[in-house]
């Protein structure tokens, strides 16, 4: 777990600005944290729970040895309500829940506060509900929202946050140290840490059979879209659909599709920057020779634009087959 002081040297403009508000007694009712994995969305909502409730804070710092800080370490103190999603959402039953447990007396004095991780999964009745609480707000309650996709919470709601955008780890620092000290291999830790920039996460993902068999079906996936499109369609079907069943797998594959066609795009653009599938590039060249960009900037649009059906629900077998059927033209239009 990153403790509260190391994020302080992690993301040193996002706590001195929290530092500063606590400091003057401007603290809004909303913020949102945004910022990719491994970013410290967590341990910054830790970090400033802890700066608003601690009786010893200074300098913009919690002492973080007192009574209040050791309970939000250890996340058991009743001032402080943690929200997740239940399933792939977070749904209405839950932000009511909060909000009647927050309008409940019996409390401890002082600030409540109430942290919403993953913030993107309210579903639209969940989050209808929240919106209405934060047009309302009464007394001494803070929200803390942490998304790493602001662009999925509704306006309505960001309008009312104040947002705070957290800076990404150098992604070839965490690369380099996968494979120095985690054994990881270069292909590997370069895929990895597209999707998770925190080294420990980087490297629990290396470790998962599971990502390692979504990273060759993708690959395979790429490949198959040269051959005809009954052959792609039963791919879907035989081995893309078993593999990626639930939401939150969907959005990770098409998250490893879209790196796919991003490293094409920048083999063939002569770029410097280093591959998501290093392993790869010889193959890549081989079709980046053949693709236009003008195509290569298609198909990286209809993975966009698959990723935000996914966020509407739409069925995603479906979404998949209209994505192959897009990608399809990409790839043998010259």
């Amino acid at each position: 777990m990153e403790t509260e002081y190391s994020i302080l040297a992690r993301q040193p403009k996002a706590t001195s600005l929290l530092g500063g508000s606590a400091a003057s007694g401007r603290v809004a009712h909303a913020y949102l944290f945004e910022g990719v994995k491994g970013a410290g969305k967590e341990a910054l909502a830790r970090f400033f729970t802890q700066l608003l409730l601690c009786p010893e804070s200074a300098g913009g710092k919690p002492c973080g040895v007192c009574r209040n800080c050791r309970r939000i370490r250890e996340d058991n103190h009743p001032n402080v309500t943690q929200i997740r999603p239940d399933g792939q959402d977070i749904k209405k039953g839950q932000i009511s829940d909060l909000i009647y447990k927050l309008n409940k007396t019996g409390i401890e004095d002082g600030r409540k506060i109430y942290i919403l991780h993953q913030a993107d999964r309210m579903n639209i009745a969940a989050a209808n509900t929240l919106l209405k609480f934060l047009e309302e707000p009464e007394g001494e309650v803070t929200a803390l929202l942490l998304t790493d996709r602001s662009s999925a919470i509704l306006p309505t709601i960001r309008s009312r946050c104040q947002e705070i955008h957290l800076q990404p780890p150098p992604r070839e620092a965490v690369l380099e140290q996968l494979v120095a000290e985690g054994g990881v291999t270069r292909s590997m830790a370069s895929t990895v840490t597209m999707i998770n920039a925190d080294p420990d996460g980087a490297l629990a993902l290396a470790s998962d059979e599971q990502f390692g068999q979504a990273r060759k079906t993708v690959i395979k996936l790429v490949e198959a879209s040269d051959k005809s499109i009954q052959e792609v369609l039963l791919f879907i079907q035989t081995d893309w659909g078993p593999l990626f069943k639930e939401k939150d797998e969907t959005e990770l594959g098409l998250d490893l599709l879209l790196f796919a066609y991003r490293d094409i795009s920048a083999v063939k653009a002569g770029l410097s920057t280093s591959l998501a599938y290093p392993d790869n590039r010889a193959r890549w060249e081989e079709m980046a020779l053949r693709l236009t960009f003008g195509r290569l900037a298609s198909i990286l649009e209809a993975i966009l634009k698959a990723k935000r059906n996914l966020q509407s629900n739409m069925n995603r077998t479906l979404l998949m087959e209209q994505l192959v059927l897009n990608m399809q033209e990409g790839q043998h239009a010259l």
